[in-house]
């Protein structure tokens, strides 16, 4: 099945990724399995779910392909993110493995990053492992720091983690990985097209995102292994 419909934005006005290209995916695309779908997701609240909202509504976006193409025809050795919001292609829990592989192969010398929730089933971290070792770095995104171990264990490729709302100084995971704080949330001068620590898949520290956001309350249960 082809992908629905992608935002994509050629500079972003998103105050922490910074003027870079930006693409936003359909909710379809979000994991039954992640904890904060339809809940604590910052991205379910402000000015970007409402283009989230005009994506799943058919009025915004372009088509698949014509979204890879304009991927293909960013300058070489850029920064850029995909799925600001949404997740890898394919619907729930599934990646859909011929459309990722389209998008790492347009993606090609461009230093593309995204992060997926996708549960790491096997064939999901073939998927993402295969994206990392092409030069597409995907994150994969943990619940809370016993869970970033779980995800750095399959090295599939490198981890973030949700951490409690508030939280300001590295910490180590329970197997002692140490966790870098996001340098946004240190510092908000300090934006994705500057730093592109999250792009980096053969990075050892796992980077941690504090919670943030008017749900961020919800998400620090989430970041601290309880229930929202």
């Amino acid at each position: 099945m082809t992908p629905g419909p992608v935002l994509f934005s050629l500079q972003s006005r998103n105050g922490k990724t910074g003027p870079m290209p930006v693409s936003t995916m359909p909710r379809e695309t979000c994991p039954t399995a992640c904890p904060l779908r339809r809940g604590p997701c910052y991205a379910e609240t402000g000015p970007l779910a409402w283009h989230w909202t005009r994506l799943d509504q058919g009025r915004a976006g372009i088509p698949w392909h014509e979204y890879l193409d304009a991927v293909s025809r960013l300058p070489r050795r850029i920064l850029w993110r995909h799925s600001q919001a949404g997740d890898l292609p394919g619907q729930g829990d599934k990646i859909d493995r011929p459309a990722l592989a389209a998008l790492v192969r347009a993606n090609g010398k461009r230093r593309g990053f995204t992060f997926t929730h996708k549960p790491p089933t096997p064939a999901n971290l073939a998927a993402i492992r295969a994206a990392n070792a092409a030069g597409f770095t995907i994150n994969m995104s943990a619940d809370n720091l016993a869970h970033a171990d779980t995800l750095a264990d399959t090295g599939a490729g490198p981890v973030a983690v949700l951490l409690p709302a508030g939280q300001r100084r590295p910490t180590k995971t329970p197997q002692g990985r140490t966790v870098a704080i996001c340098p946004n949330a240190l510092d908000a001068s300090i934006q994705c097209i500057t730093c592109g620590l999250c792009a980096k898949p053969d990075r050892k520290a796992v980077i941690g995102f504090p919670a943030h956001g008017s749900r961020r309350a919800a998400a620090s249960l989430i970041a601290q292994g309880a229930t929202a």
